[in-house]
């Protein structure tokens, strides 16, 4: 009997770390970005007014179809009281 292999195993198989290591940040980053809308209780229309991104493009980031570049990120961020910052890795 064939035994099925675990999401992460297949990723391993077919995606360099590095591949994986951005694929999770921007997983990570988006989350962090829809979560901070909905804790503001802000809509993507009035994200958009506030931001001066569109929604479309504010709705395809969150969905994950679009990749957006950082100077969207933080116009983004800004209305939201975030923005982006390089930290360094806990390299043990």
């Amino acid at each position: 009997m064939t035994k099925l292999k675990e999401w992460e195993e297949v990723r391993k198989e077919f995606f360099t770390k590095e591949e994986l290591l951005v694929s999770n940040f921007k997983c990570s980053l988006i989350e962090e970005v829809i979560k901070a809308r909905n804790d503001k209780g802000i809509s993507q229309k009035k994200l958009e007014k506030l931001s001066g991104v569109k929604q479309p493009i504010i709705a395809r980031m969150e969905k994950g179809v679009t990749s957006p570049q950082i100077d969207t990120l933080i116009k983004i961020l800004n209305p939201l009281g975030y923005t982006l910052g390089v930290i360094p890795l806990d390299k043990k």
